[in-house]
């Protein structure tokens, strides 16, 4: 087998058989697998989603931040009160009267992981918030006059406070913002032309570029019908089924270019997964990569995608929903949260015992503990209080009704 040794520059050595040297590059490595002549795909959002890597990513985080449940709470001297209401409704189930919460949220973080924006306008009634309407990016166009910033879609121009903006990253000017498909455009270039090299390959039959060496007849119309003929040949042979066909005597045929095991495009394949996992930062087995994963290695992976990824994301959109939805006003302590629990259970066993630590601890009331598991409350008023175990005393105080216990010579002299 040859092995393959990458330089960023390029060195003059003589190419044998068994060292090949390309340019460390989408275009050396295309040249290895002999496209030398092959120019790179131009990498558009639509293209980039046929590479299997960039769709997972995207469906996938796109899909669970939708998934997550979002409410509208107001601060209020007992804690958290969950609103009710239109604007309640807007945020939590109906963002719009043509769809629902999931729908709305799955466009809008496919637009942030795709253009590299989200965007929402929101229409009001007085106070309450009647809809969201998502906001096509690649329609809308957004300059900032003064310090503030304006987005005009379909010849209408609205102001900041109107529009839910979440930017992927945005950029020095803090107006306009960064694509992670353009970011990772010479990833995907590469992932797109392995792919088309890959289905070329097989739709050929799997059969590389050949050379027919041997005596040919001379002049350019002999040499088109050997070339005919040999093609004729071994579609034929393809056609039948047949390991053989034949060949005109004295003549051999020689592979031209690099066979692709060798090339070993899978693994280059496995390495653009990695380098596009990177670009989202999401752990690459949920793009279905499993080549390292273990039963530990991958429930730690879970406990990293929540904790450094889905939970920055889900903050992203609660500032910003919580900005624009109710303003700065300080009397005002409404807000928008996710409910990340979900995300959390684990298996039954371990969440049950986790319910039951939070109440024995007083974390949690017994009713707090069984609305987390969507079950209704107990009548028991006792169900509403915290709870502890009454065994827990400091160290050396007596349990509750019980006299310490005396000693039988306690009121005795000690006379010698």
């Amino acid at each position: 087998m040859a092995w393959y040794n990458f330089r960023r520059k390029a060195e003059a050595r003589e190419a044998t058989a068994e060292t090949v040297y390309a340019a460390a590059t989408p275009e050396g490595v295309l040249a290895l697998f002999g496209q030398s002549g092959a120019s790179l795909p131009s990498v558009t959002v639509d293209n980039a989603l046929t590479v299997m890597p960039v769709w997972a990513a995207v469906t996938f985080l796109s899909r669970t931040l939708a998934a997550l449940p979002l409410h509208a709470y107001r601060d209020a001297a007992e804690g958290s009160v969950r609103l009710t209401g239109k604007t309640a409704m807007t945020v939590h189930e109906f963002p719009n009267e043509e769809m629902d919460s999931f729908r709305f949220r799955e466009y809008f973080w496919m637009q942030v992981f795709t253009t590299g924006r989200g965007l929402a306008y929101i229409e009001r009634k007085g106070r309450e918030v009647e809809n969201i309407w998502p906001m096509n990016p690649r329609k809308t166009q957004i300059a900032r006059k003064g310090m503030r910033l304006t987005y005009t879609h379909d010849g209408v121009t609205y102001d900041s406070s109107e529009v839910i903006d979440v930017p992927f990253a945005l950029k020095a000017n803090a107006t306009d913002h960064y694509s992670p498909i353009t970011q990772a455009r010479k990833a995907i270039q590469l992932a797109l032309a392995m792919t088309e090299y890959g289905a070329s390959f097989f739709a050929g039959g799997g059969v590389p570029p050949l050379a027919l060496v041997g005596p040919l007849p001379q002049g350019s119309d002999g040499l088109k019908r050997s070339m005919n003929d040999m093609s004729r040949a071994i579609d034929a042979a393809k056609a039948s089924n047949k390991p053989v066909f034949p060949i005109p005597p004295g003549h051999e045929l020689k592979q031209v270019g690099y066979d692709p095991a060798k090339g070993q495009m899978v693994e280059a394949m496995r390495f653009q997964t990695e380098e596009i996992a990177r670009a989202y930062q999401l752990p690459p087995v949920f793009m279905q990569d499993l080549s390292r994963a273990t039963f530990s290695n991958a429930e730690q992976q879970d406990l990293h995608f929540v904790k450094h990824l889905i939970g920055q994301w889900a903050k992203k959109l609660e500032g910003e929903m919580t900005l624009k939805l109710f303003g700065r006003a300080a009397t005002d302590k409404r807000f928008v949260e996710h409910n990340l629990d979900g995300l959390l259970r684990g298996d039954l066993k371990s969440r049950m015992e986790a319910l039951a630590r939070a109440i024995q601890t007083g974390q949690l009331t017994p009713n707090e503990a069984r609305k987390l598991s969507n079950r209704a409350e107990h009548p028991n008023p006792v169900a509403n209080d915290l709870l502890v175990q009454g065994a827990i005393v400091p160290l050396g105080t007596p349990a509750s009704g019980i006299e310490p216990p005396q000693a039988e010579n306690a009121g005795e002299q000690n006379v010698e």
